[in-house]
């Protein structure tokens, strides 16, 4: 057996030919499992050709790599079936070496003494001071190759992977049990600490949703106390409904609104979740109780203001709740509930119900009173929107351009923006449909008081550009939120 030959070869080809996201399963860990092999065969007793197979398996147990990380073991098995013979390994020989490789995949199942030590050697890490560092490259391979997606998870996999793992030979027992059980114990530590951190921020976060919610309301309260009832203004929804029915009744505002919401809340914890029912019941308790506490008193004579304003402080109140989880008024759950029995959209369903408001409001209580009311819903509206999707909002902006090169380092460089690329092909034009070429299509996300600065940007490099935007609801990460100079 040329042990020494096939040695370089195979080490040679680990690295130069696995791919790069293979930071574990390396040359340096199979140089790590063969020194490991070599040290606990000779203790166990192993010698001569016994010793040579040992190691062979060793150097060839994760060459499957080389092909790909899915059933890496069958692929070392047919690597080394095409490539010891040439290195004067017999059929036997390659088979026995096979099997010390098979009884490497997980869950290891030796059943000879040359392969109990092959598994023990390629795990012997675990009982080191050398677990942490190995451990962070194999979760940095795993995720890499999509086996994991979070620490988090990786920590769970390895604490549960730790505690059922048993050593096979007396040497490494005795060598490395110890200190496995001491990583063991750490990493669960390590975990615990994780879950007190996780809980800690679900506190912190049912706070801050508390305190939105309770700003909420007290804001939803003053603009019905102080702006819309003593000025007979109503706003859409089931809020405008509550309004109506207080004005033609004069029934409690804020009971009529807990029991017109009631059955929607119930909708709700079926459609959308019980934590959303739940939270929703509470905000409009909590409104209910704004009501009662906040006196009527009409701040200002004013329709314009008061329909501005109520709609405003309205608007902001309903947004601030929407943003702790919840829904002050469950016109959309009912628009939700009813969209899956007609073939309706929900803003068809919703303009519906407010134009049925405003309506009866125009009989009831004037044509003018209504069209006031009906700015008001529209101020409320717009006031959620800036407080559900934030005052500066993103804005998706797609360029093509056969100057892609130039227009990537100016936005990066000059605007200071990351950028996603997506290969393409531009062209096709009426009268030379034919004629195309491979192109970047640059995407990048902006704010608004940016889109102006951009376009002149790529119009400076090059004024034929293709550019469009499109408003993006909602944004996270990279550097979208970096402060620019204008």
């Amino acid at each position: 057996m040329q042990y020494e030959q096939v040695h370089s070869f195979l080490i040679s080809k680990l690295e130069t030919g696995l791919p790069g996201y293979i930071t574990y399963h390396n040359a340096q860990h199979t140089k790590n499992v063969i020194t490991a092999a070599e040290h606990l065969g000779s203790a166990e007793g192993i010698s001569g050709n016994d010793l040579v197979l040992l190691k062979t398996a060793a150097l060839f147990h994760d060459a499957g790599f080389l092909q790909h990380h899915h059933d890496h073991e069958e692929l070392s098995c047919k690597i080394a079936r095409k490539i010891l013979p040439d290195y004067q390994y017999t059929p036997e020989q390659v088979e026995d070496i096979c099997q010390m490789i098979m009884a490497t995949k997980l869950p290891q199942s030796a059943s000879d003494q040359l392969s109990r030590l092959l598994c023990d050697a390629d795990l012997y890490y675990l009982g080191g001071d050398e677990y942490s560092a190995n451990a962070e490259k194999l979760f940095n391979e795993f995720k890499k190759s999509g086996t994991v997606k979070t620490s988090a998870e990786w920590d769970l996999k390895q604490a549960e992977f730790l505690s059922a793992h048993k050593y096979f030979t007396k040497t490494a027992i005795a060598e490395r049990e110890e200190k496995k059980q001491q990583n063991f114990q750490l990493l669960k530590a390590k975990i615990g600490a994780a879950a007190v951190h996780s809980k800690t921020g679900r506190i912190a976060e049912m706070i801050q949703d508390a305190c939105l919610m309770i700003a909420g309301v007290t804001m939803a309260g003053i603009a019905l106390k102080l702006f819309l009832v003593p000025n007979h203004f109503f706003d859409g929804g089931i809020t405008g409904i509550s309004l109506l029915i207080h004005e033609i009744y004069h029934y409690n505002l804020g009971l009529v609104i807990l029991l017109l919401n009631l059955p929607l809340i119930a909708v709700g914890y079926f459609t959308v979740g019980k934590k959303f029912a739940s939270r929703t019941l509470i905000s409009v308790v909590l409104l209910g109780v704004a009501l009662l506490l906040i006196p009527m008193e009409r701040v200002t004579a004013d329709k314009l203001l008061i329909c501005i304003f109520g709609g405003v402080f309205l608007g902001i109140g309903i947004g601030l709740i929407m943003r702790a989880g919840a829904a002050l008024d469950g016109i959309e759950v009912l628009a939700l509930y009813t969209l899956k029995r007609t073939s309706f959209t929900i803003t068809e369903i919703i303009l519906g119900i407010n134009i049925l408001i405003f309506t009866i409001a125009a009989f009831r209580f004037g044509i003018e009173t209504a069209l006031y009311s009906i700015l008001t819903y529209f101020a409320a509206t717009r006031s959620i929107d800036y407080v559900v999707e934030g005052l500066q909002a993103y804005t998706g902006v797609t360029i093509i351009s056969g100057k892609s090169e130039v227009i990537k380092y100016q936005l990066v460089n000059k605007l200071g923006r990351g950028i996603t690329v997506y290969k393409g092909e531009r062209g096709f034009l009426p009268g030379n449909f034919e004629v195309s070429a491979d192109c970047d299509i640059i995407f990048t996300v902006i704010t608004r008081l940016e889109l102006r600065k951009l376009k002149n940007l790529v119009n400076e490099v090059d004024p034929h550009a293709f550019v469009f935007a499109n408003t993006i609801k909602e944004a996270s990460g990279g550097i979208i939120k970096r402060r620019h100079q204008h």
